[in-house]
């Protein structure tokens, strides 16, 4: 009778479960049995498995063979397994020493051949196994950058099991072939990303530069970028809301190390991560289509959940375009993860939760037309039809976004003058950046890291403004033109107005500021967010555009 063991990793949502794999031989009929709650791709496993370690030069047991997965109560799935359980069952049959199995952590697919192809999920297998308190992991030498990026782990990446057990074995290590040609596709790398999904590829980031006119949105995009706040742009077909949430992410800071590993192990997990890019240090942008489903975009699927687009767009920017075509009820689902930075899903197979802290960026037309309130006119829509159209969002969701801005169609002299006072992104980047400094300074100490996390509480007690600047802010909320919500947030918006004018803290002319941002009410409120050339000040930016939306909160 032989017995071995050695670890793998499961995971769960996002984030990994330490299995240990352990495989027993009896005498007995031959026979293959793999128990621990395996899925359909994990219970094929044994016949590319038996291949594999044939096709290697191993001679494969005949006897009873049990392969056991523990713990058993936790679902496991996918092909990650397939390395482990080999060199488990070549350990119970004494091709390998079972002493040396025991302390590794073993992640990855067996082809028929032997090769050891990549599979999702590494950087998460990783982080689990270095908690558990494992120091040496072996992974498809494809992905060995990503492994590596585990700070205190041993990475060993090999291309095939002929490869490992030769290095098991202390055994002159065989020579495999090397990669494919420049040019012509590897054959390994297929279904380890998602065919059309994951990061835009390149360097190109849309540049703000590109916008024409827009002052009063582009003031406004800035402010998003430096308190995270969530955004909302309302107006006709064509005016430019889409360009202008495609330019947000530009203008955001990089991620911190910490904020890269928690995006990165996302996006491998859903299998978004390009080939080559091991690590994401950008913000991350996703625009879902406005027919998505509410699995999709806040997870879930068969079985256990997993990652939506709330979650690839974790310390990045969520677009949702054409937002008043969306399902009220996807929407809606919206709520929790603006409030809370993740999402809770629970399915009859398990709850998960995942991080979903992103930034909301909201599009949408004033009517099913697109020509309701315009200078041109032309809108035939029915009453009824507008009041239905613009109900699909919903009060409590639009409560919960602090910038609402009307974007109207740029004038024709705006337009042919595109060189003349046009900021780029870079540009606005250095005073978000600057902006979030001043925040993080004085909010060091606290577990918040933004304005749009602090606690209205706090900042009513702790980190208050100038006297008497809330007077307007008071009015509107005895009233019923703000909520107590909405007034935590138009103070949030007013503390960043404040950091990237560089002032210690709002006074009234900021917080008037913000909240004509949040009601489309006029306020006549003189501030300068910026100081670049074609900064202009709200008072003259509310001359110029209509209200915004009035009846959301």
């Amino acid at each position: 009778m032989g017995f071995a063991r050695t670890c793998s990793v499961a995971l769960v949502g996002v984030e990994g479960v330490v299995v240990e794999v352990q495989a027993d031989l009896e005498p007995g009929v031959a026979a293959f049995t793999l128990v621990g709650l395996p899925d359909k791709s994990l219970i094929e496993s044994r016949d590319r498995v038996r291949a594999a370690v044939v096709n290697s030069g191993a001679e494969w047991p005949q006897k009873k063979l049990t392969v056991g997965l523990s713990p058993a109560s936790v679902p496991k799935g996918g092909s990650g397994f397939d390395l482990a359980v080999a060199c488990a069952v070549l350990g119970a049959a004494e091709r390998l020493d079972p002493r040396e199995l025991t302390d590794l952590m073993m992640i990855g697919e067996l082809g028929l051949d032997g090769r050891v192809r990549p599979v999702r999920g590494v950087l998460p297998a990783v982080l689990a196994a270095a908690d558990a308190g494992y120091r040496q992991v072996v992974v498809p030498e494809r992905t060995v950058a990503e492994a590596s990026l585990v700070p205190g782990i041993s990475v060993l990446g090999v291309r095939s099991l002929r490869q490992l057990i030769a290095v098991l074995a202390d055994e002159p290590v065989p020579e495999e072939e090397d990669a494919p040609q420049e040019g012509r596709p590897d054959p390994l790398l297929a279904g380890l990303v998602v065919p059309g999904a994951g990061l835009p590829r390149g360097d190109h980031v849309p540049d703000l530069a590109d916008v024409a006119g827009q002052h009063t949105a582009r003031r406004a995009l800035e402010v998003a970028a430096a308190g995270r706040h969530h955004i909302f742009f309302k107006g006709p077909p064509g005016a430019g809301k889409t360009m202008l949430a495609e330019r947000l992410p530009g203008l955001l800071p990089p991620l911190t190390p910490k904020e890269s590993l928690e995006v990165t192990a996302v996006h491998s997990v859903a299998g978004t991560l390009p080939p080559g890019q091991p690590l994401v240090d950008r913000p991350p942008y996703c625009a879902p289509h406005h027919s998505a489903t509410m699995a999709s975009l806040v997870g879930g699927g068969t079985g256990l959940p997993r990652p939506g687009a709330v979650s690839l767009a974790h310390h990045g920017v969520l677009f949702v375009d054409e937002a008043a075509e969306c399902s009220p009820k996807v929407l809606d689902a919206l709520r929790q993860p603006l409030e809370s930075g993740h999402v809770v899903v629970a399915r009859a197979a398990g709850m998960l939760r995942m991080p979903a802290r992103f930034l909301l960026a909201l599009a949408a037309n004033p009517c099913p037309c697109g020509r309701h309130g315009t200078l041109s006119g032309g809108c035939e829509c029915r009453p009824s039809s507008i009041r239905r159209y613009r109900a699909r969002l919903s009060g409590p969701l639009m409560d919960r976004v602090d910038l609402r801005i009307a974007v109207e169609p740029v004038a024709r002299s705006e337009l042919i003058a595109l060189s003349r006072g046009a900021e780029s992104s870079a540009t606005v980047a250095q005073r978000v950046r600057a902006a979030r400094e001043r925040a993080a300074a004085r909010l060091a100490g606290t577990p918040w890291h933004t304005n749009s996390e602090v606690p209205g509480h706090e900042l009513r007690t702790r980190w208050q403004a100038d006297p008497g600047a809330l007077a307007q802010a008071e009015r509107d909320l005895e009233c019923g033109l703000l909520t107590a919500r909405g007034l935590d947030r138009v103070l949030r918006v007013a503390w960043t107005a404040a950091d990237l004018a560089g002032r210690d803290r709002p006074t009234s002319e900021d917080v008037n500021w913000a909240l004509e941002l949040r009601t489309g009410v006029r306020r006549g409120a003189l501030t300068t967010v910026g100081s670049g050339s074609s900064d202009r000040t709200a008072h003259e930016s509310a001359t110029t555009h209509p209200p915004g939306p009035r009846n959301q909160d």
